[in-house]
């Protein structure tokens, strides 16, 4: 029988399964990763805008926005080659800072650091953090048509030029990730993030707002809240990776940072959506190892897409190291609600980002059998309504013999549709 390697932390767990039983969906990423040159010339011919060397004069200030270590984004070589352009168009090194958009994420270690701009970059540059909490790094821009604040990293108005560099992949509530989410929620305060995030939720029937989905941006609320909010200061160029099994870049779209973001997701889609005749009773899903299993928090985006491709009832089997733990360590106390319309109604009631995770991590596990292999000790899976177990043969053991399934090996980045 054939054998498949999931990806697992930094590591792969071999699974040998039926043929007969079970199809592989969003199979291995085999595009070779963009040269130093082929993304060279990617930056000489921008969508929409025109090149960096147009845009930044020698005696600005220039601040390039990067994500943390929970995204996947090729940064590194981007960041090389991007500073390296700005350097030998006049810009000094000391006018070029970099800043991490961690939203209300932990903050970027130094080995983080080396990690997502390289060495060379993260000793010879200078680099920032974002707190979304302090306000006296925080400024007040207004507010949008419905009264959110606009509370911004005062970073952002205070360099000449901004740069924003992110991948792009599905996300469950936003449509998409990278190109606005740099800034907001990246480098937004609390209060903002707070406030654009809970337009996703419809406290009236107690679940998703109508529009906010898995990749959708058209009549997206949380979408179009991001999109207003980072109108107020338009960054001068965005760059949007799409990023390989190897973690390499293996297409770009630079530019415009509307135009350019929306083709990528347009071609993103395009290449990773999953036409399926059925939903089945199994599915097997790892989310495709680290980054995209850090934590329980970005995990759970993956088990968002399994529960898409299973049948009400069914069983899915989820490979999720969470070698950061959950990412939040106040996430399990929303779990003490009888159940998910209970968490419903405390989330109305008191909403906070984390709280939305949790209700949608909890209506998942209410509707299917999930059993997870993991990191996490039991008193974290417990309160989740997640299984812990050890292995494939435990779960397959008591399962239907004649059950079919699916294989998700990257599941992170596919997202299905019957």
């Amino acid at each position: 029988m054939p054998e498949i390697k999931l990806a697992y932390g930094r590591t792969f767990i071999n699974f040998t399964f039926d043929a007969n039983k079970f199809d592989i969906l969003g199979k291995t990423d085999f595009k070779p990763a963009l040269t130093d040159v082929e993304i060279g010339e990617k930056l000489d011919n921008p969508i929409g805008e025109q090149t960096i060397e147009e845009i930044v004069k020698p005696s600005e200030t220039v601040l390039i926005v990067v994500p943390d270590a929970t995204r996947q984004t090729a940064s590194g070589q981007i960041v090389n080659l991007l500073v390296r352009r700005l350097i030998a168009g006049g810009t000094m090194p000391f006018d070029i800072r970099i800043i991490f958009a961690t939203g209300i994420h932990r903050q970027v270690t130094e080995d983080e650091k080396q990690t997502i701009l390289t060495p060379f970059i993260a000793q010879r540059i200078k680099t920032l953090e974002h707190n979304p909490r302090d306000l006296a790094q925080i400024v007040r821009l207004g507010e949008t048509e419905n009264g959110i604040p606009i509370e911004l990293n005062r970073a952002l108005i205070e360099h000449n030029r901004v740069i924003i560099v992110g991948g792009i992949t599905f996300h469950y509530f936003a449509g998409f990730t990278g190109g606005r989410k740099l800034i907001c929620p990246g480098l937004a305060s609390t209060r903002t993030i707070s406030a654009t995030h809970k337009l996703a939720f419809d406290c009236e029937t107690k679940s998703r707002r109508e529009g906010v989905n898995t990749g959708i941006l058209d009549g997206n609320a949380v979408h179009e809240s991001f999109m207003e909010i980072v109108r107020k200061l338009s960054p001068s160029f965005s760059i949007n990776t799409i990023v390989g099994d190897q973690g390499k870049a293996v297409d770009l779209f630079c530019g415009d940072w509307v135009s350019a973001h929306r083709k990528a997701c347009e071609f993103y889609a395009l290449e990773h959506t999953i036409e399926i005749a059925e939903k089945r009773d199994l599915v097997i899903i790892s989310c495709g190892g680290f980054p995209h299993d850090i934590n329980m928090i970005q995990a759970h985006k993956a088990l968002d897409m399994a529960s898409r491709a299973c049948k009400d009832g069914g069983t899915i089997i989820f490979l999720a190291e969470c070698a950061d733990g959950l990412g939040r360590k106040d996430l399990l106390s929303w779990f003490d609600s009888e159940d998910s319309n209970a968490l419903a109604e405390k989330l109305c009631a008191n909403y906070q980002v984390n709280g939305q995770t949790a209700w949608n991590l909890l209506r998942i596990a209410e509707r299917f059998n999930v059993q997870i292999i993991t990191s996490l000790n039991e008193n974290e899976t417990c309160p989740m309504r997640l299984h812990k177990t050890r292995s494939f043969d435990d779960i397959l053991s008591r399962s239907d013999k004649n059950a079919k399934g699916y294989i998700l090996p990257f599941g992170a980045k596919f997202l299905t549709s019957i």
